[in-house]
């Protein structure tokens, strides 16, 4: 059986490679593979999530493809959007691709999530990559697990240097939220099991360890392992943004990986029957004996590389990632909104913006340029009904690569009345400084209001705007 794996140079990607290729043939996924090497079982290949062409060319004859990925990290020098919104693009072009591909299973690797009405940004978005992912028709068994105790990772070490670090801890009100801890080495069996099912339909399967726990009993268990007195004082008043800011300060971990972690705990996080399977969800490590396993396998984990964390400053590329999720009219494709965009540049700039349409290629021209800033070139063989790829082929604002491929892309997702539009690799010809103090903060205020307007439409039919909801190419050139 061959088994595709993202996260592979991840920790918890890593660690589960070692476990599956003593029983599988391993398709390893790196966004860099130049320092990686094919062992037994093992075979490393080089792909962009990002890309739906690299995650389909790298799916050919696998059976099952395991899903774990977050784009809590940057993955460009600028990156504009929600962690949400670049997790949806990832997750749908997995499922696209596993489906084009015939892949027979997806396994994803997700938190436990509440039974409440409204969810943090961060639980909604694992729950949306669940629900895109089962969107394909390709059976999807999610593991859905407590806060994962380890030496690296994501939510324990934060943990963990908060009582190693502070000499004494206030506590606010999430401290008495409850969580079910679960040890890696659980995880990885746990995601072992769950290789050997073979469900007939999407599944979510919940795991946790012996105990559940409140935040404030984590902390003292941790503290009493690592033989530290570590006085506690209730003041539930501390709201949860000061509750970020310091936690990030003395955790030392970057913010995109901090905040959306801590909103979460606002949430109380514990298994749920129907979501019990015997074998799977019964992890049998106490907490106490998870953080003593996590500490005999510490390292110092202040460097990207120990502790597995890419910083903006390890970019070497000056390159722009821009996602933005717009509400669109219910009758309109998305075909309609990547038409109406093109026509609404002109309309709002006046004079000074200029969109031509030209077969395949559309130009953006300014006055003083003779020639167009941006030329896009539509793929059709890329594009289909849910989404419309737009290559940027050149221009004067754009670098002239070969090779390149910086796009512009319009993505629906869940037949939401929704659109995604995203920038990817895009470089440009201005310096990075002025770049950013100037185009970027331009192209972001253009989408913003260009999804205030999408909105209204589809809010007020009734609006000056209504003729476009019934026909957006209104007005076309």
């Amino acid at each position: 059986m061959k088994i595709l794996l993202t996260g592979a140079s991840g920790y918890i990607g890593g660690n589960l490679m070692e476990s599956l290729k003593e029983e599988y043939e391993i398709i390893a996924i790196s966004r860099n593979t130049s320092n990686k090497e094919d062992e037994e079982n093992v075979t490393w290949k080089e792909a962009d999530l990002y890309s739906q062409l690299d995650i389909e060319q790298v799916m050919e004859g696998v059976d099952i493809a395991i899903y774990l990925v977050h784009s809590m990290q940057p993955s460009s020098k600028l990156d504009q959007g929600t962690f949400g919104d670049k997790d949806a693009i990832l997750a749908d072009n997995f499922a696209w691709a596993a489906k084009k591909q015939d892949v027979k299973r997806i396994i994803y690797l997700s938190g436990i999530i509440p039974d409440d009405d409204e969810l943090s940004d961060h639980l909604e978005s694992r729950l949306e990559c669940e629900k895109i992912l089962g969107s394909y028709g390709i059976p999807v068994s999610t593991l859905r697990a407590g806060l994962i105790v380890g030496p690296k990772g994501s939510s324990y070490p934060i943990l963990h240097n908060l009582v190693k670090r502070l000499p004494a801890l206030l506590l606010p009100a999430w401290a008495y939220n409850r969580t079910h801890p679960v040890a890696l080495k659980d995880v990885l069996s746990g995601l072992m099991e769950v290789v050997k099912r073979k469900p007939e339909q999407n599944e979510s399967i919940d795991i946790g360890g012996p105990e559940e726990k409140t935040y404030r009993e984590l902390f003292e268990e941790t503290a009493e392992v690592m033989d530290k007195k570590l006085p506690m004082v209730d003041l539930p008043i501390i709201p949860i943004f000061l509750s970020k800011l310091w936690v990030r300060l003395i955790a030392q971990k970057p913010k995109e990986m901090v905040y959306p972690l801590l909103e979460s705990l606002t949430h109380s996080m514990v298994m749920r029957e129907e979501n019990y399977v015997e074998g799977i969800s019964n992890a049998p490590t106490t907490f106490k004996e998870s953080v003593r396993i996590a500490l005999d396998g510490e390292l110092d984990q202040s460097s990207p590389s120990a502790g597995g964390l890419l910083q903006k400053k390890d970019i070497q590329k000056n390159d722009v990632k821009s996602v933005q999720r717009i509400k669109i009219p219910e009758q309109w494709s998305v075909e309609d909104t990547a038409d109406y965009y093109i026509n609404w540049l002109s309309r709002i700039g006046g004079r000074l913006i200029n969109t031509s349409v030209d077969d395949k290629e559309t130009s953006i021209t300014l006055p003083f340029f003779k020639d167009p800033i941006l030329i896009f070139e539509k793929s059709e063989e890329r594009s289909y009904e849910d989404r419309l790829l737009f290559y940027i082929k050149g221009g004067q604002f754009s670098q002239k690569r070969e090779g390149g491929r910086a796009r512009l892309e319009f993505r629906r997702v869940l037949d939401k009345d929704e659109v995604l539009i995203a920038l990817h690799e895009y470089e440009p010809t201005l310096p990075w400084f002025v770049y950013t103090l100037t185009q970027a903060r331009v192209h972001l205020m253009v989408m913003k209001a260009f999804g205030f307007e999408t909105g209204l439409l589809a809010n007020m039919l009734g609006s000056r705007y209504a003729k476009y909801v019934s026909n957006p190419h209104a007005g076309r050139a």
